[in-house]
């Protein structure tokens, strides 16, 4: 129980449906014992991963106040640069030490749902920098429709038509991540840590993580284990959103990042979200007399701003949405 399992998703993308149950498996029993795995043979090409990372570099190395030029904390849709210590994931520790660009599914100021001031909904804020916004536009969509292919084989172990979560993720919340871990030895504490212990809050998370290390995940016996890069792969995790729609047949499991001596991260996660007015409610398939319902239902943006509040104190202010 010390290392991920590493899941081939390729059959998915085949023309032989007879070959998705095999991988749907795999799928399952890695979601029920572990909430953690790797997936190889996605189409998410070595270029592109490569290309976002130079952008990554680019815009991090930039000074303070360029980028805070869209600073997160100054908006009610939660898109933008994040500096330092801006996110607190453990309330135990001191705040993390890392800096982030968020964005998500860009809503232009004319659309209804931002019309009508829906929380977690507007226009992405991008860096002035040639060539990001359309690399980071078409990144969100081909991660957004890699996340959706896991979703639907996790249809055939969970019991549920096969469109259930596409019906779902129209116009989703799903967040597109980037991320800087400065080294370690720029920590104003050693209790200070890249990323405080935490769970995701959403339905899927697809990471990746760049040759630097640091990520753990805390296995079933509650130790931390490491989750080291594997060259051409992504770590998929469960959130807490799908542990509530699976009445924790899924595992939404504990990680954390421990920043690397004497290097910087670079990390990319892509959090699969759905619309915000999506009901989250234990599936049929997943109770029954002797397991009833766990959780109390909820819709997807009141579950992700309680869980925003625990973690940034900018979004406890009174005004802020």
């Amino acid at each position: 129980m010390n290392q991920l399992p590493i899941i081939d998703i390729s059959p998915l993308y085949s023309d032989d449906q007879n070959a998705w149950p095999a991988v749907a498996e795999q799928i399952d029993h890695a979601c029920r014992e572990w909430g953690f795995f790797y997936i190889k043979g996605h189409p998410i090409s070595a270029q592109r991963i490569e290309s976002l990372l130079e952008h990554a570099r680019n815009f991090f190395a930039l000074p303070t106040a360029e980028k805070l030029k869209i600073d997160i904390t100054r908006t009610v849709h939660h898109r933008g640069y994040g500096a330092i210590a801006t996110e607190q994931l453990d309330p135990d520790k001191p705040s993390d030490l890392k800096e982030t660009f968020d964005m998500g599914l860009h809503l232009p100021a004319d659309h209804p749902e931002v019309l009508a001031e829906k929380p977690l909904r507007g226009p992405n804020r991008h860096p002035d920098i040639p060539g990001w916004e359309a690399l980071m536009e078409q990144h969100y969509l081909d991660m957004q429709a890699l996340a959706q292919t896991l979703l639907r084989a996790m249809t055939l172990a969970l019991g549920i038509e096969r469109d259930f979560f596409d019906t779902r993720f129209k116009e989703p919340v799903s967040v597109l991540r980037m991320i800087h871990y400065p080294p370690r030895h720029t920590a104003s504490s050693a209790e200070q840590q890249g990323a405080g212990a935490h769970t995701d809050y959403g339905c899927i998370t697809l990471l990746y993580q760049d040759t630097a290390g640091g990520l753990q995940v805390k296995n079933v016996k509650g130790q931390w284990i490491d989750a080291p890069p594997i060259d051409g792969t992504f770590v998929v995790n469960l959130g807490d959103m799908m542990a509530r729609w699976s009445n924790d047949r899924y595992r939404s499991t504990p990680h954390r990042v421990i920043s690397p001596l004497g290097v910087d991260r670079y990390s990319m996660p892509f959090f699969a979200e759905p619309h915000p007015d999506t009901r989250i409610e234990c599936l049929p398939g997943c109770q029954d007399a002797q397991h009833p319902a766990k959780y109390p239902t909820t819709t997807c943006a009141e579950f992700l701003l309680s869980r925003f509040a625990d973690t940034y104190a900018y979004r406890r202010e009174p005004e802020v949405v």
